[in-house]
Parts: structure tokens; C-alpha cells; sequence
């Protein structure tokens, strides 16, 4: 899924590239918040029968995790409600995950970075010897 990250045995990429992974994964949050402001208003719309603008701040809200603001009246649009919400903490939480990832990835990298590059490891000392006595 992150392919266009760098490998563990690669060099840590420059900072330009970096941003750019930033702004790629940040651009991709967007489009599924369009997705899925778009999901929630056109079902509040048509399942709760809701005005379209109405529709806009109840998906918001729930996406959001505020909580609805019109009480749904039917039962179409009470388990469009249900499922959306549901929904929306799945969305929630992936966005964070996406969001997050090339941050996350960019400090594990460099983490290892300087593990693989730090001190030569002290070697073993070697076993003194056996006493010998000679009676």
C-alpha cells in the first residue's frame, strides 16, 4: 500500500521528498472526506429526507464524531444513521493512519538509521586461560 516509501536498507530521503509523501497522503485525506461528505449528504438527503443542507451538517458533524444534528424520523434514514456512522469511525481512523504514515515511517527510518550506523560493538573478551598447578 505504501510502495513509495523507502526500503529499510535505503538512505533516508531528502526533506523535498518527504514533503511531497506529506502532501500526496494529505491530498489523498481529502478526496475521501469529499467521498464521504458526499456519501453522508446525499443518503441523509434521500434515506432521512432531509434539506440538502441539512444533510451537509449532519454529515459533517458525524463524520467529525459530534454527533448528529436532526433526529432522523424514518426508519430508512435511522439505519442509514447507524451504518454511516459506523462508517464514519472506520473513515476516521484510516485518515489519521494515512495521514500519519509517512511521519511515522520518516522517524522509524531514521531511528534504524542511526542504530545500523552508531558505535562499533564492543567485542567479547577472550576467556583468560585455564590455571595449570604443577605438583
Amino acid at each position: 500500500m505504501f510502495g513509495f516509501l523507502e526500503g529499510k536498507h535505503d538512505p533516508l530521503a531528502p526533506t523535498s521528498v518527504f514533503y511531497g509523501r506529506v502532501a500526496q497522503c494529505f491530498l489523498i485525506t481529502i478526496g475521501i472526506v469529499i467521498f464521504s461528505l458526499t456519501l453522508g449528504t446525499f443518503g441523509y438527503h434521500y434515506c432521512g429526507n432531509v434539506d440538502w443542507l441539512d444533510a451537509l451538517v449532519n454529515a459533517a458533524m458525524i463524520l467529525t464524531g459530534m454527533g448528529p444534528v436532526d433526529k432522523m424520523e424514518t426508519t430508512q434514514g435511522k439505519l442509514f444513521a447507524v451504518f454511516y456512522c459506523l462508517y464514519s469511525g472506520i473513515a476516521f481512523l484510516s485518515l489519521v493512519a494515512i495521514l500519519m504514515a509517512p511521519i511515522y515511517h520518516r522517524f522509524l527510518h531514521r531511528f534504524h538509521l542511526e542504530v545500523a550506523d552508531g558505535p562499533e560493538p564492543i567485542p567479547p573478551r577472550p576467556d583468560p586461560p585455564p590455571i595449570t598447578t604443577n605438583m
